[in-house]
């Protein structure tokens, strides 16, 4: 599997040389470099002897057929866009996985087919909606993700139909009564493996998110000439604020709390800030623990904003619930990983991934893989060909086993 593996590898640093900032990995929704990558893994993918299409929102598709034309199939997939000046592997590696367990097949055809999805968008970066591509499988792109418009002022609609595809035809792009399951093979995008000297982590569940934007109203003043008693500074409020998220993140076990942006206004050296908005991201695997600690920020917020003779508003962006993997499949995974004679660990994801828009609707599973340095997002993102190849013969283990669960 090692030589197999470096060819992974390889084929993903290929694929990173298709992108819209020279330079650099920046790879959005149905962009120009999106055609790049589809005619790359498009003449790979028939090479194997798959047919393949591109559905109506740019998911490029795959598909290995079974020995019988009846039969039902297994999805292996994951996104091939990006976020701005990103790593070689985020996604991409799961898609280019999929496609060396077909070619590791040898031409042999299973009691199930096989379907290699790339994904067009999950990263959000354009639109500022992720997972565009898994939502047409799941059937979830409706006329309000469609009016969604980027910073040129261009509807998601409108790049659908710019890429030379019919959004009249999203509904064919959905999954069918016959999918046996989906399975994502995915970086694991921090450092636990690492920590533990694990290569792989069989993915029980996926956090669920709330995203908030809240925004502090002060009083814009000159610097210089208003008194420090007699100021309503919006800045200071926030600043107040972010600390205590912190705070409460570090007390309660598992929540992970986050303020990413914060824009001011006016935004000047010397005028005190009238209005300050920040981001909001919080994540766990309780959906009650996260609800509740959201609550308790808010909370907290307007006592400061109280206190400061502020006002503060907030307008939720995202309420992800947590999403667990399937049990029976899990299981299946695991028992996989454990014949190619590695060790097991199960764990929890806090990133979200295409597998929590599908979990609900087929039976699902993860496998992560080591990221050295716990680095992803970014440039120096990148995978050892041991652990790509312990995923692999894990892989393979797994295709077996359906093999014999739908004989």
């Amino acid at each position: 599997m090692m030589e197999r593996a470096q060819q992974v590898i390889d084929l993903c640093r290929r694929l990173a040389e298709f992108t819209e900032e020279p330079g650099h990995i920046t790879r959005t929704f149905l962009s120009s470099p999106m055609r790049d990558v589809h005619h790359e893994l498009r003449g790979r993918m028939e090479k194997l002897g798959m047919t393949t299409a591109v559905d109506a929102v740019g998911n490029l598709r795959g598909y290995y057929a079974a020995r019988q034309p009846a039969a039902p199939r297994l999805i292996i997939a994951s996104h091939l866009d990006s976020v701005p000046r990103a790593g070689a592997f985020d996604g991409i590696l799961g898609v280019v996985m999929g496609m060396a367990l077909v070619e590791a097949l040898a031409g042999r055809r299973m009691n199930y087919g096989v379907e290699v999805i790339g994904f067009s968008e999950e990263e959000g970066v354009r639109f500022g909606v992720p997972f565009i591509g898994s939502r047409a499988l799941a059937g979830s792109v409706d006329n309000d993700l469609l009016e969604k418009r980027d910073a040129q002022g261009l509807r998601v609609i409108d790049a659908i139909r710019n890429y030379g595809l019919d959004p009249a035809r999203l509904t064919e792009a959905r999954i069918g009564r016959d999918t046996l399951g989906y399975v994502e093979f995915h970086i694991e995008q921090g450092p636990v493996l690492e920590s533990l000297g694990l290569p792989l982590g069989i993915v029980e569940g996926i956090a669920g998110q709330s995203r908030m934007s809240v925004c502090f109203t002060g009083k814009a003043g000159h610097a210089g000439t208003t008194p420090m008693n007699l100021r309503c500074d919006a800045l200071a409020g926030a600043a107040e604020w972010i600390a205590l998220v912190e705070s409460l993140a570090e007390k309660t076990p598992r929540l992970v709390a986050t303020v990413g942006s914060l824009e001011v206004e006016p935004g000047a050296a010397n005028v005190i800030a009238g209005q300050a908005r920040a981001s909001l991201d919080v994540r766990h695997t309780s959906d009650q623990t996260r609800h509740s600690a959201v609550k308790n920020l808010l909370d907290v917020a307007q006592k400061i904003a109280g206190r400061r003779g502020l006002t503060v508003a907030w307008e939720q962006r995202m309420d992800q619930p947590a999403v667990p993997m399937n049990q029976q499949m899990t299981e299946m995974l695991e028992m996989a990983v454990k014949a190619a004679g590695f060790p097991v660990h199960r764990m929890m994801s806090g990133a979200g991934h295409d597998a929590m828009v599908l979990a609900p609707l087929v039976p699902a599973v993860m496998l992560f893989l080591r990221s050295p340095g716990g680095i992803s997002h970014h440039p120096d993102e990148n995978v050892l060909a041991g652990d790509v190849a312990a995923a692999l013969a894990a892989g393979m283990n797994f295709l077996e086993a359906l093999e014999g669960r739908h004989a």
